[in-house]
């Protein structure tokens, strides 16, 4: 089976990657659209059998479309383990590092980062999923060609208005593509920024005010990374939950009951390994990624589908 991970060059050295805020954006320009980029990578998978037991098969396996920016990039191997192990999903991850939402809209021709064959609309089309995952920050700076120049800190009514419109459009071009089959959304939810706080609050709430117009639904995978009763609260650990206690390495300082969420050079990002000039998924055991791949999990299957 291929697997291709790696998708697109952005520039070497960012502390966060592609995917940041104003007060941390790049010193050049984005990447050729022209540059070699993967397509989405499919897995079909069943999960395996625990000692003594079989699987029981649930009524409908559900396929699961994952687009994103860098944080999918870091996640998107996890998300279709825990998918493929609890629901027996069909999983197509096509993540685009330093993306935003008009990347993936039909009709920005080369002012995207995300090419043709990758838009979300042309995977709905080819791959008549049941769910789309989509999972954005927000980039709030002018890394993005299709974005206009429209940033955060040069216009928050504009950057904001523009990020609602995207958001409306990118679910109407999903459900059109869908035609008879129309797929489920589900908008990931994003954890706090110690940069913009209000920012990415207030991108939450446009993800949760387009859910419910559109019948879709929200996973707050943020809230699983936030203090309890501190939701807009960022922190680099929270406690071990139960579930990193019992699997060693999910925990990372048991001593001290607590687990590391982010590395001490990159506030943004929930991969323990060091970000890299060229996207990857995770390479390491990462709690913060396992919280936020089970929560979209859990709603996939509670919402949508599953065993």
């Amino acid at each position: 089976m291929r697997r291709v991970w790696t998708v697109g060059v952005l520039l070497a050295g960012l502390l966060l990657g592609a995917c940041t805020d104003p007060a941390s954006g790049p010193e050049g320009p984005p990447p050729s659209p022209d540059a070699p980029r993967a397509s989405a990578t499919t897995e079909h998978g069943r999960p395996a059998a625990t000692a003594g037991s079989a699987p029981s098969a649930p009524a409908k396996a559900p396929s699961v479309l994952y687009l994103g920016d860098s944080l999918a990039m870091e996640s998107q191997r996890v998300l279709g383990q825990e998918l493929r192990r609890d629901l027996r999903a069909r999983y197509t991850s096509a993540p685009y590092s330093g993306t935003t939402l008009c990347d993936y809209l039909e009709g920005t021709g080369a002012r995207s980062l995300v090419p043709d064959r990758d838009k979300a609309a042309a995977l709905v089309r080819s791959l008549h999923p049941d769910v789309v995952v989509l999972q954005f920050w927000g980039n709030a700076w002018g890394y993005t060609w299709c974005m206009d120049g429209i940033t955060y800190a040069g216009s928050r009514s504009k950057y904001f208005e523009r990020y609602a419109a995207d958001a409306e459009r990118l679910t109407e071009q999903i459900a059109t593509a869908g035609a008879g089959k129309r797929p489920r959304i589900v908008w990931v939810a994003q954890g706090p920024d110690p940069i913009t706080p209000d920012r990415v609050r207030r991108v939450n709430a446009l993800y949760a005010k387009q859910a419910t117009a559109s019948g879709d639904l929200v996973a707050d995978a943020g809230r699983t990374v936030s203090p309890a009763g501190a939701r807009q609260t960022w922190v680099q650990y929270l406690p071990c939950t139960a579930y990193e206690h019992e699997h060693p390495g999910y925990c990372t300082q048991p001593d001290r009951d607590r687990t590391a969420l982010h590395l001490d050079t990159d506030i943004l990002h929930f991969c323990l390994a060091p970000t890299t000039s060229t996207p990857r998924p995770c390479p390491v055991r990462s709690p913060g990624i396992l919280r936020i791949a089970r929560e979209v999990t859990r709603v996939i299957g509670e919402r949508v589908g599953g065993p």
